[in-house]
């Protein structure tokens, strides 16, 4: 499927700001502009984190208007996130004050008939992305794509159409130069999307098998060629991130493409959204490069929908979403070095949230708040159970962000800065 021109909606009086802003990002080290950070596989290169906390290291907690799991985005001293009020009849995005928690701006940019979607997921669950001078959010079939700037105000929205998925949207845009790339998997007519991030205009629109689907895109630099790799339903595929190609494609196992792909020592590694095995690809190539570039892969008997996996020096973790069991894999070999539980899902409820990691440890969030603290290697060690004071009615299915010394948590209600007093 080649371009196509289509008219963006654009705000009122808001084009003629577009078009004088700058392309280059403006971000500093200690931001958290996107999902999975800004490495985009979880880490964080800050040294000054904190591993353990309790209730007595909660710098602030606040209330966020309606409810929402997408994960905080930090830019300066702003954070980003989206919310849905009145099950999902507006939906908004909420821009905090990074050091208080306070308020600084909400920006409804839809009202209406809520789509279906899932009790596990929600009407708000894509996490932002931001430069220096906007932020995107995605609000599958119901509000499409929006870009606001820092100050709220709305500079463009896309209808991206009906996305027919049962279970609702959960795939975060990405920036990639000057373009907004969007996964929207759906039961039909699913596709890949790329805007210009000014202007909103359409650059190019690739098919994608008919398919419920919630992964977000990676981009990697491999052999000289930037890939943009997508896990799916059934297969591992790469795109050309400028012109929406396919470039290769590895066949999966037992579908659903919910877990983001994570890239580490030059090899890909996938999680299926189902009980099928999980394995390593490695990039490059063209067309279907399954027996060529599928280096390892593993049986997996866990459960079903599970996080994002994190790698961490030559391991990559996998959590069991309802059973709390870890597995740890060697990336080069696919070899199981252990399996362990790290929590009885009964007390904490599912891991729903995909880790992060920083100092050498994976931080794994339960429903209830409770953070699991792991220490990889030959043999799983628990370094700590980190625990906020969370109301009944709160659950925590967002990733953790880190910036500049404090950690932010997540619940459908509130949000929590973890860390010293600034």
């Amino acid at each position: 499927m080649g371009p196509i021109c289509i008219k963006p909606r654009l705000a009122a009086a808001s084009l003629a700001t577009c078009v004088v802003f700058s392309t280059t990002c403006h971000l500093n080290a200690s931001d958290w502009p996107r999902w999975r950070g800004p490495q985009q596989n979880g880490h964080s290169t800050e040294g000054s984190l904190p591993v353990q906390w309790s209730s007595d290291s909660v710098t602030w907690k606040v209330a966020v208007k309606g409810k929402g799991q997408s994960s905080p985005v930090i830019v300066g001293n702003r954070i980003f996130l989206t919310s849905a009020l009145r099950d999902g009849e507006e939906r908004v995005v909420v821009c905090l004050n990074r050091n208080t928690g306070k308020e600084l701006w909400s920006t409804s940019v839809w009202t209406g008939n809520p789509e279906p979607t899932h009790q596990m997921n929600g009407w708000a669950s894509s996490t932002c992305v931001a430069d220096g001078e906007r932020v995107f959010a995605f609000f599958g079939a119901a509000g499409g794509l929006v870009c606001l700037s820092h100050s709220g105000e709305l500079l463009w929205q896309q209808d991206l159409g009906a996305l027919v998925n049962a279970w609702g949207s959960a795939a975060c845009p990405v920036l990639v130069g000057d373009l907004v790339i969007q996964n929207c998997d759906a039961e039909q007519d699913g596709f890949l999307i790329a805007l210009n991030k000014v202007t909103g205009q359409l650059v190019w629109k690739t098919a994608r098998p008919d398919a419920r689907g919630w992964s977000t895109p990676v981009l990697i630099h491999y052999e000289g060629r930037d890939e943009l790799v997508l896990n799916g339903d059934s297969a591992l595929k790469a795109y050309d991130p400028g012109t929406g190609r396919e470039l290769w494609t590895v066949r999966s196992f037992t579908g659903r493409g919910s877990p983001t792909v994570i890239y580490t020592n030059g090899l890909l590694h996938a999680v299926c959204g189902k009980r099928g095995d999980t394995y390593a690809v490695r990039p490059g190539g063209s067309g279907d490069v399954t027996d060529t570039h599928m280096v390892w892969h593993s049986p997996r008997r866990t459960s079903r929908d599970l996080p994002s996996p994190i790698a961490i020096d030559q391991q990559t973790l996998v959590m069991d979403m309802r059973r709390g069991v870890l597995t740890a894999y060697d990336m080069k070999t696919g070899r199981q070095d252990w399996q362990e539980r790290t929590a009885e899902t009964a007390v904490v409820g599912n891991f729903c949230a995909s880790p992060v990691s920083w100092n050498g440890l994976a931080f794994f969030v339960a429903e209830n708040g409770t953070t699991v603290v792991v220490k990889p290697g030959e043999t799983m060690e628990i370094v700590t159970r980190n625990q906020v004071a969370a109301g009944k009615d709160e659950i925590f299915r967002s990733s953790l962000a880190a910036s500049n010394g404090h950690v932010f948590l997540r619940s459908t209600t509130h949000l929590y800065c973890i860390g010293p007093t600034k």
